[in-house]
């Protein structure tokens, strides 16, 4: 491969018609491989090598839905909270505390599956 940057060095297109699931097939396949749908179809097509640092970590799709509905729990459970406290009813300290822990463990968790440190 030539120096210089990918946009002088690939100046050519290829356009084809897909789809729609198969473009959602390429682009999966692609999040798996973390790679962007280009560099995963030129690996594809071509053998190419992955580019030298991956723009994209691959992302667990079952884990970040798992940690979506885990979301909605503690987004749940914070609501009930602010209503209480909407009303002029006391805020119990402890479960406020418990719903920002669980809060913490997701995030956590989102940035693990995003191949970030927590």
């Amino acid at each position: 491969m030539s120096h210089g940057s990918e946009k002088r060095v690939r100046s050519k297109h290829l356009t084809i018609r897909l789809s729609p699931e198969e473009r959602a097939a390429i682009d999966e396949k692609a999040d798996r491989a973390g790679l962007t749908p280009g560099s995963y179809c030129r690996q594809v097509l071509l053998g190419a090598p992955a580019p030298r640092q991956v723009r994209r970590p691959p992302i667990e799709r079952r884990e970040l839905a798992r940690l979506l509905g885990e979301i909605g729990h503690v987004g749940s459970n914070l609501n009930q909270i602010a209503r209480l406290g909407n009303v002029g009813k006391d805020i119990d300290g402890a479960e406020l505390a418990s719903v920002l822990a669980d809060l913490a463990v997701v995030r956590g968790a989102i940035l693990k599956a995003l191949g970030r440190d927590a």
